[in-house]
């Protein structure tokens, strides 16, 4: 297994390396399963599909990507019969994409996968840390970064270690 520790030196720890290496370590986890040839940004668009469907232009803002570059994902769900795309009483400027069967059985698989996986973490580092660590992150996904930040600063752990700092000398661990 990779270790950041082992490839990056103290003072280059920062957070978005670290959930770099984060996420090696989910593709990692799920490379072996079969998930009809899709890879994690295919999931990622095929789980923002709601049930009622949506246009690939608002499937494309909720997922972070361009216009073109989400429709060329929709294309390849499309081919692999995950998804389904129509056009609404035939105007074909407008497409929408809904699910199929087998976008949603492959949906559930991935998001079982997911949660097993977030079972593991939960176990190494304890489930109060974890239950933490995941409303951090949350907080995070969900900010809207041109508002004032949040006045939750709830002392529930103490802060930890800034990068630089060796392990062991930052804040103390609590399980």
């Amino acid at each position: 297994m990779v270790q950041v520790s082992a490839f990056v030196a103290p003072e280059e720890q920062h957070v978005p390396v670290l959930m770099s290496f984060l996420l090696s370590k989910v593709r990692r986890a799920l490379a072996d399963r079969e998930w009809d040839g899709l890879r994690q940004s295919h999931a990622k668009v095929l789980g923002a599909v709601p049930t009622e469907g949506v246009t690939v232009t608002e499937l494309a803002r909720r997922v972070g990507m361009t216009k073109q570059g989400c429709g060329q994902f929709v294309a390849q769900l499309d081919r692999a019969g995950l998804v389904s795309v129509t056009a609404p009483d035939g105007d074909r400027r407008t497409r929408i994409v809904r699910r199929t069967e087998a976008g949603h059985r492959v949906a559930r698989q991935i998001t079982q996968a997911y949660l097993a996986l977030e079972q593991e973490w939960a176990q190494w580092v304890g489930p109060r840390r974890y239950a933490t660590f995941r409303r951090v992150l949350e907080q995070l996904a969900d900010g809207d970064w041109d508002e004032e930040p949040s006045s939750d600063r709830s002392p529930d752990l103490p802060p930890s270690r800034p990068p630089g700092t060796p392990r062991g000398a930052g804040a103390p661990r609590h399980g």
